[in-house]
């Protein structure tokens, strides 16, 4: 099948969405099928992209390392109709999300949306941030769900949490895939070596974008206290971004700095040989939707110490492939990595990291997707291709505007008013369940 993508974030960048995209994007072609991917253009983006088209973004927007794509429909319409998709797949609720819905309406197509991220967490990177603001991206991310014949949960808590907001019930739970043979096997003697890493050290490891809404600050305190009592321990940091200060000053204040070793960004085989240069993985977000990193890590064999969260609690499982604690708690946090600080433990959990990791193979995550596709073009019927006649097309323009036009005014009318999202109140990522990428 023709399978068209939007996206707001695809490589260069570094970051679970993109990542997501790329992988699926990939293993979909290695099954025979055509993917076009629209994204933004961005710094350093590959010159040769025969499979991808590229709008117009403003770069870095609001200090950040997103960019904000600013899509011209109409330039699209030629290259979507040479294309003749079959369905549209959109991985965010904005931007290139509405334009992904433009098109799907346009041309008679099945919208498929996968709710990668949870937005409400994300808000400070736009002025004015507010409690208010967080309303608008709760509602707008649900009240898009209502355009889309299907919808992409990463994980059963995400589900849960959509359902509970009062979003669209067509909810198909599709984690975001690893390549876990590839993972399976690094070097990471030689990448302790080039950080001066002694091979007898106890590593613990982080990996992931370094910003405010991943809980680094927490991590790094809890982090730094620990090595000041562990002199023959290290931290090993892969990632950059703007909390990496914040990080470092706390290394500082405890007199550690020289064993938190930041890596900045790495990618393919240098990425893999820094997971192998790990003996435990940490990780403290509460901002999931999977914790794509955990996969990762665990297929490259490593036990984890985690919150309890959306995202989070589906990939560890406590005492089985790493420890699970139940809030921000740093002694605790220190005392699930001392009991990790034993081989033979380390051993155990091992195994259960990488049996984890195989029931996340990107292969098979892949076929649940297109298991998906083909549901939901089968539900739809016959759909309008690019030989559609001119009238036809442009009604459909118009219809698509006309509902995104009715999104907008359904999510602006719930947020200026104060009103709940459909009569419930906003959710925040662990109050959805009893006890979250």
């Amino acid at each position: 099948m023709n399978i068209l993508m939007f996206t707001n974030t695809y490589r260069p960048i570094v970051g679970g969405v993109s990542e997501s995209v790329q992988r699926l994007k990939g293993r979909l072609q290695a099954e025979g099928h055509r993917v076009l991917v629209v994204a933004p253009k961005l710094e350093g983006q590959p010159r040769h992209e025969p499979d991808v088209i590229r709008v117009a973004a403003v770069q870095h927007f609001n200090g950040s390392d997103f960019s904000l794509p600013v899509p011209i429909p109409g330039q699209l319409y030629e290259a979507i109709e040479a294309f003749e998709p079959d369905i549209v797949h959109s991985h965010h609720p904005f931007l290139l999300g509405d334009t992904a819905a433009r098109a799907a309406e346009t041309y008679g197509l099945p919208l498929v949306f996968t709710h990668h991220t949870l937005y409400e967490h994300y808000t400070h990177y736009v002025p004015g941030d507010s409690p208010r603001m967080q309303r608008f991206a709760v509602a707008l991310s649900t009240e898009y769900t209502h355009l889309c014949d299907a919808v992409i949960a990463p994980s059963e808590s995400i589900r849960d949490m959509l359902l509970l907001r009062g979003a669209n019930r067509a909810i198909c739970v599709v984690p975001s895939g690893v390549d876990t043979r590839r993972f399976a096997s690094g070097n990471g003697a030689s990448l302790r070596r080039r950080l001066n890493i002694p091979e007898s050290a106890y590593v613990v490891g982080h990996v992931g974008r370094l910003a405010q809404e991943k809980n680094l600050p927490f991590l790094a305190r809890t982090v730094a206290q620990w090595l000041a009592n562990r002199p023959g321990a290290r931290f090993l940091v892969v990632g950059d971004g703007d909390a990496r200060t914040a990080m470092h000053d706390a290394a500082v204040r405890l007199g550690v700095a020289d064993r938190f070793h930041f890596t900045g960004k790495l990618r393919d085989q240098e990425l893999i040989d820094a997971y192998h240069a790990m003996d435990v993985f940490a990780f403290a977000s509460h901002s999931e939707t999977q914790g794509m990193v955990l996969v990762e890590a665990m297929a490259a064999g490593l036990p984890v110490v985690a919150i309890n969260a959306t995202g989070v609690r589906e990939v560890i499982a406590h005492g089985g492939n790493g420890l699970l604690l139940a809030a921000d708690d740093s002694a605790g946090f220190a005392a699930a990595l001392d009991q990790l600080d034993d081989r033979e433990r380390r051993e155990t959990l091992r195994r259960g990291a990488l049996a984890t990791a195989e029931n996340f193979d990107e292969a098979c995550c892949a076929e649940r997707c297109i298991k998906l596709y083909r549901k939901v073009i089968a539900a739809g019927g016959p759909v309008s291709h690019a030989d559609d006649g001119a009238w036809e097309r442009v009604r459909g323009r118009l219809e698509a505007e006309w509902q995104l036009l009715r999104h907008r005014g359904r999510v602006l009318r719930s947020v200026l008013q104060d009103e709940p999202m459909f009569g419930l109140p906003l959710v925040k990522p662990d109050e959805s369940e009893a006890s979250q990428e």
